[in-house]
C-alpha cells in the first residue's frame, strides 16, 4: 500500500479525481482505515435496530401476541422501500456534478435523513409512527449505503479488491457487536437503545466523508437522462450480463437465509431456546459476539487468499455451504450453548462469503460508468430478502406448527442453492 495521506476537501478541489478511470495506484492504509470505519458506521445505523431494538420497540407498543405480525409489516415495507431507493440513489450519485463530489453529498443526505427516521422510531407512540420512522430511515440510509459501496470500484484497483472487501467484511460483525452491546447496556431506555448506536455510527461516517478525495463529474460528462434510463435504474439485462445475474441470484438466496435468522432471532430465542424476555438482548449480544469473532477471522483470511490465488468462486461456494450447515445447527439448537456454537459456524460462512462475493461482483460489473447504479441493483439482493422473509415466515411457521426449526431448515436450503447459483459465473474463476 502507498504511504500518502487522505486528502482534505480543500486539497481535493485542486486536483479532483475524474470518474470512470480504473484505479491504478494501491490504496493507502489511511484511506482503508477510514473507509472501513465509515462502512462499519453505516452498518451500525442499520443493524442496531434490526437485530434487537426494533423488535423490542414493537413488542412494547403492541404487546407480545401481536409483535411478530407487526414486525413483519414494518420490516417488509421498509425493505421494499430499500429495494427502490438504493439503486435510485446510486443512479443519482453516478450523475452528480456537485463541487463536493459524486458520493459525498449523498452520504451526508443519507446520514441526516437516516438519523431523523431512527429518532422517529425511538419516540413513536404507536405502530403507525414506528412504520413511518423505519421507512424514512430505510430510504435515507440506503442513499448512504449506495454512495459508500460505490467508493470500492471508484478508488480500489482490482489487485486489492479481495483485501479491501475482506476488510469491509469485518464491518458487519463489528457493527453487530457494538450495536448489540450498546442496546443491552441501555436496555432500560428505549430511546437510548436507538440513539446511542445512531450517534456512534454517524461519527464514524463523518470522519470518512470529511477526508474523502471524491471523484468529480463535469456537467458536460453527465450521462443522458430519459424515462428509459430511469426504468433501467432497477435493472441489469441478464442476457447481456449473465455473470452479474448469477451473482445477484446467489447473493439474494444467501441473504434470504440470513434474513430468516436475524428477523426472527429474538422470538426464536424466546420460544425454542427458552430465554426470558429480560435476557433476550444480552443473549443476542453474546451470539453476535461469538459469531463476529469467527466472521472477522474468516473475512480477512478469505479475502486475502482470493487475491493471492486469483480465485473467487470456490471460496464463495464453500462459504455458502458452511452457512447452510450453521442453519441446520440453529434449527437443532435447544440451549444457549448450542445456539452459540451454531452462531460461530455461521460467522465463518458469512464472513468468507461476504468478503469474497463483493470482490467477485465488482469484478463482473457491467459498466464502470454506472458502478453505483449497478451496485444499487445488487443491493436489491441484499434488501429484498428482508421484505420477503418476514412475509413468508409466518406461512412456514404455520406449516411447521410454530416450530422455528422448520424456518431454519428453509434458510439452510436457501444457502445451499446460493452455492449452486454462483457456479455459472464465467468471467471470474
Amino acid at each position: 500500500m502507498g504511504t500518502s495521506q487522505p486528502m482534505t476537501p480543500g486539497q481535493e478541489a485542486v486536483h479532483p479525481r475524474r470518474p470512470n478511470a480504473a484505479p491504478a495506484e494501491p490504496v493507502e492504509w489511511g484511506f482503508l482505515s477510514l473507509y472501513v470505519l465509515s462502512y462499519a458506521g453505516g452498518a451500525l445505523l442499520f443493524l442496531a435496530p434490526l437485530l434487537v431494538s426494533l423488535a423490542l420497540k414493537i413488542n412494547q407498543v403492541v404487546g407480545a401476541d401481536d409483535a411478530p405480525r407487526n414486525l413483519a409489516l414494518v420490516t417488509s415495507v421498509g425493505s421494499l422501500l430499500a429495494v427502490i431507493s438504493n439503486p435510485l440513489f446510486g443512479r443519482w450519485s453516478d450523475r452528480t456534478t456537485s463541487v463536493m463530489g459524486m458520493r459525498r453529498p449523498w452520504m451526508l443526505l443519507g446520514l441526516a435523513g437516516g438519523a431523523v427516521g431512527t429518532t422517529t422510531v425511538a419516540l413513536a407512540p404507536n405502530i403507525a409512527w414506528v412504520l413511518i420512522g423505519w421507512c424514512t430511515a430505510q430510504i435515507f440510509l440506503n442513499a448512504l449505503l449506495a454512495a459508500q459501496v460505490a467508493v470500492l470500484p471508484d478508488q480500489v484497483p482490482a489487485s486489492q479488491r479481495g483485501l479491501v472487501s475482506g476488510a469491509l467484511g469485518i464491518c458487519l460483525p463489528a457493527a453487530s457487536v457494538v450495536g448489540t452491546y450498546l442496546v443491552q447496556a441501555l436496555h432500560d431506555s428505549v430511546v437510548g437503545m436507538f440513539l446511542a448506536p445512531t450517534a456512534v455510527g454517524s461519527l464514524l461516517v463523518l470522519l470518512f466523508v470529511t477526508r474523502l478525495r471524491d471523484q468529480h463529474l463535469a456537467p458536460a460528462e453527465r450521462p443522458p437522462w430519459s424515462l428509459r434510463e430511469l426504468l433501467g435504474t432497477f435493472y441489469v439485462n441478464p442476457r447481456r450480463n449473465p455473470d452479474f445475474a448469477w451473482a445477484f441470484a446467489s447473493r439474494f438466496l444467501f441473504v434470504t437465509a440470513y434474513a430468516f435468522l436475524v428477523t426472527y432471532q429474538a422470538y426464536y430465542l424466546l420460544d425454542q431456546v427458552d430465554i426470558s424476555q429480560d435476557d433476550v438482548a444480552h443473549q443476542i449480544y453474546l451470539g453476535t459476539a461469538v459469531q463476529s469473532v469467527a466472521l472477522v477471522s474468516a473475512s480477512l483470511v478469505a479475502g486475502k487468499i482470493s487475491d493471492r490465488l486469483g480465485r473467487r468462486k470456490i471460496i464463495v461456494t464453500a462459504a455458502a455451504t458452511t452457512y447452510a450447515a450453521a442453519m441446520f445447527l440453529i434449527a437443532a439448537a435447544d440451549s444457549p450453548s448450542s445456539y452459540l456454537a451454531a452462531m460461530a459456524v455461521g460467522g465463518i460462512g458469512f464472513g468468507a462469503y461476504m468478503a469474497v462475493d463483493l470482490a467477485l461482483v465488482v469484478d463482473v460489473l457491467p459498466d464502470a460508468t454506472t458502478a453505483a447504479k449497478d451496485l444499487g441493483v445488487l443491493n436489491i439482493a441484499g434488501a429484498l430478502p428482508f421484505a420477503l422473509a418476514p412475509a413468508v415466515a409466518p406461512g412456514i411457521l404455520a406449516v411447521s406448527r410454530g416450530s422455528y426449526a422448520g424456518l431454519y431448515f428453509v434458510a439452510a436450503a436457501c444457502a445451499l442453492v446460493s452455492a449452486v447459483a454462483i457456479q455459472p459465473v464465467k468471467r471470474v474463476s
